[in-house]
């Protein structure tokens, strides 16, 4: 059956998914680059993401091999895909990864601007979806058939996709960051009322992992 799962999703210390100020140059807001000392050093991050040999083993490279693990399609919030706010100005832009996204999967980009679907190299095809969470939800499912779906953020949509409960795992990772400002992930949500709790929580030298499954009834 498929799921729906959130994957290595970094925070600050003070709840921070993302920086302030996310530009062409910060892709992630300012500052928020320090969030991911614990990833980029991993083999997984290495070969999938950059295409290099060699990266560390360990917990923190489990933890971001398995949310690459059975997955069959991405869902994306636009700030994700790039840093072009309102109406697309042209087709130019195609995203923050070169031509060849780590993706490898069928993406699918919640905006309220329609766009025809991009064909990249190794894989990946940009989906543009202006029908809301749920038809995106809906089509990443078809996509991915057997397989999960992926939530790769940002913030905005995990939030709207925790608050209608169709999250079924989150794997969050603890930076020891303070960002002071920018985007909270957990801003206004009551996890608990909505049915998620801790099922696992592991704390090695880089970052503390959590993992929070929708407890259905």
């Amino acid at each position: 059956m498929t799921r729906v799962r959130v994957e290595s999703f970094t925070l600050s210390l003070d709840g921070y998914g993302a920086g302030p100020n996310q530009d062409i140059d910060n892709p992630l807001g300012v500052g928020a680059e320090k969030l991911h000392q614990w990833l980029l050093p991993t083999r997984t991050f290495q070969r999938t993401v950059l295409g290099n040999e060699g990266g560390t083993t360990g917990v923190d490279d489990d933890f971001a091999a398995r949310g690459f693990q059975n997955v069959g399609a991405w869902i994306l919030g636009r700030n994700m895909f790039g840093p072009v706010r309102g109406p697309w100005p042209d087709m130019s832009w195609k995203g923050w990864w070169g031509d060849n996204p780590p993706y490898h999967f069928p993406v699918f980009i919640l905006t309220h601007h329609a766009r025809p679907s991009i064909e990249m190299e190794g894989g990946t095809t940009f989906h543009f979806v202006t029908g809301g969470i749920r038809e995106a939800l809906e089509r990443a499912r078809e996509a991915a058939g057997e397989l999960d779906v992926r939530i790769g953020g940002g913030a905005n949509t995990i939030q709207q996709y925790l608050r209608e409960g169709l999250i079924d795992e989150m794997h969050i990772a603890i930076a020891p960051v303070l960002l002071g400002s920018g985007e909270r992930l957990f801003e206004g949500i009551d996890l608990k009322g909505l049915g998620y709790e801790c099922v696992e929580f592991v704390a090695p030298e880089k970052a503390t992992h959590a993992v929070l499954q929708h407890q259905r009834r």
